[in-house]
């Protein structure tokens, strides 16, 4: 039984501790279970995860998933349910709960959509609008005519089914464009 993420990788450094599976919490202190999970991905590729948390959140499950977890189960999880998860990461290599499987697919779904082809101008015009400068300081910025940067404007709404400025900004911090 460990604290967090580092007292087991410290815990592993002794090859007799080294276990098939390890029940991985993902909310920790010091080395939290997603950064803990893919040490053990990277480091010890042998040892089986699963997850559980109470966290129920799509992205938490994904980036553990990502991460390296063979599972994800709640801790209010049944004492059966756990023990037959446990019992197909051994035989099948991974275990996952209806609604987890439904995650992954929306997921893959959500990948499948093609985001717009943004070009480098459009990328740094975007990122300007995300600062409390005007639609005139950017494009003396940007060395173009303020016709143009509302030209850049225009399209991007168009583009990016936006209708203002925040839906702008909104967009870069979601897509990553602009972190805030």
């Amino acid at each position: 039984l460990c604290r967090n993420g580092k007292e087991l990788v410290t815990k592993l450094k002794t090859p007799k501790n080294v276990p098939n599976i390890i029940l991985m919490d993902v909310n920790m202190p010091i080395m939290d279970g997603i950064e803990t999970t893919q040490y053990l991905k990277d480091n010890f590729p042998d040892i089986k995860v699963i997850a559980l948390s109470v966290d129920e959140n799509d992205e938490t499950i994904i980036k553990m998933l990502k991460a390296g977890a063979k599972g994800y189960l709640l801790k209010d999880v049944e004492k059966q349910t756990l023990e037959y998860a446990l019992e197909e990461v051994v035989k099948a290599g991974f275990y996952h709960t209806k609604s987890v499987t439904d995650i992954l697919i929306s997921s893959l779904n959500e990948e499948n959509k093609k985001l717009p082809v943004l070009k480098e101008r459009e990328i740094e015009f975007i990122k300007h609008v995300c600062t409390e400068l005007t639609y005139k300081e950017i494009a003396e910025k940007m060395f173009l005519s303020p016709k143009t940067i509302d030209g850049y404007r225009d399209t991007l709404f168009e583009k990016l089914d936006v209708k203002n400025r925040i839906g702008l900004v909104v967009y870069a911090i979601k897509h990553q464009i602009f972190k805030v």
